[in-house]
């Protein structure tokens, strides 16, 4: 995956105040400051953004999410993030790391997966899956080139079609991670449209990434236009005053209506993927809906 690419879907990256200045001006909150009351809408976070705290820390850094109110945890698959960071994970075993999520309080049923490795360690990226404990592998786009024809995406769905095939046998659901490069049109055609009309419903489920709301595109839109077709999303929020992504419950998306037409679109996992700063307050915001 391209990490400038990311960054520019998920906004500036903090990761370099470094770690160590990171947690320092977090609040220590102890087991008596969570809140007792399962949380309606329970979440989960991606952990691509803090990636730099996560390698130097991992049972640390999980461990503080989850004080900060948060159940789940997206995983990206060390070896196919290597370029990105995650370098010091790829020894780690998936059952250690699987333990390591489960004794820091969390559950993990999804990790993100770059296309290639998907397409050419199919069978070791199923077994880590696994072993990981996974229900969920979400192939984190395409990236494709700028110049891609219409005809170069489809071809790329119906790879990841035949990819959906092998990972279901295996028992996994294999989903699709869209960026604002998939809500682009070509000859008039919006991509991400056509992906969905690409892709075979029962084989390949999509992961909404919220953020495209500040281009405009809204996730319950297509969760009601879709019914079924989403497996997970990525929270974030987006101020249309001050034209930058804010904290959930800060920003333009309506959130009642957004997990109201979730069920519709099939949605069963949600996670916040925005700088480490926003962490605390999504949370707060999600855990207190009612």
């Amino acid at each position: 995956m391209s990490t400038l690419n990311r960054r520019q879907f998920i906004g500036k990256s903090v990761l370099g105040l470094g770690s160590a200045a990171l947690l320092t001006q977090l609040p220590l909150i102890g087991s008596a400051d969570i809140p007792s009351r399962k949380p309606k809408h329970p979440v989960g976070f991606q952990v691509y953004t803090i990636r730099e705290m996560l390698v130097k820390d991992f049972p640390g850094t999980l461990k503080m999410m989850a004080k900060l109110g948060y159940k789940g945890v997206e995983m990206c698959s060390p070896p196919g993030y290597i370029s990105s960071g995650f370098e010091p994970l790829v020894k780690m075993k998936p059952e250690d790391m699987r333990k390591i999520i489960t004794d820091a309080g969390l559950t993990c049923a999804s990790s993100h997966f770059t296309f290639g490795e998907l397409k050419d360690n199919l069978s070791e990226r199923i077994e880590f899956a696994q072993k990981l404990g996974l229900t969920q592998m979400i192939a984190s786009s395409f990236w494709l080139p700028k110049g891609a024809t219409m005809s170069d995406w489809h071809k790329a769905c119906d790879q990841l079609n035949e990819i959906g095939l092998k990972t279901k046998k295996a028992g996994l659901q294999l989903g699709f991670h869209n960026h604002h490069s998939e809500f682009e049109k070509i000859d008039g055609k919006l991509i991400y449209d056509e992906l969905l009309k690409e892709f075979d419903p029962e084989l390949i489920k999509m992961q909404f990434q919220v953020a495209v709301i500040s281009i405009g595109y809204k996730a319950s839109s297509y969760f009601m236009k879709y019914p079924g077709r989403f497996i997970s999303a990525h929270l974030a929020d987006w101020s249309t005053s001050e034209n930058k992504q804010v904290s959930v419950g800060k920003g333009v998306v309506d959130w009642t209506e957004f997990y109201n037409a979730a069920k519709t679109g099939g949605v069963k996992n949600f996670y916040v993927e925005m700088d480490m700063d926003k962490f605390k307050e999504s949370a707060e915001f999600v855990n207190a809906m009612k």
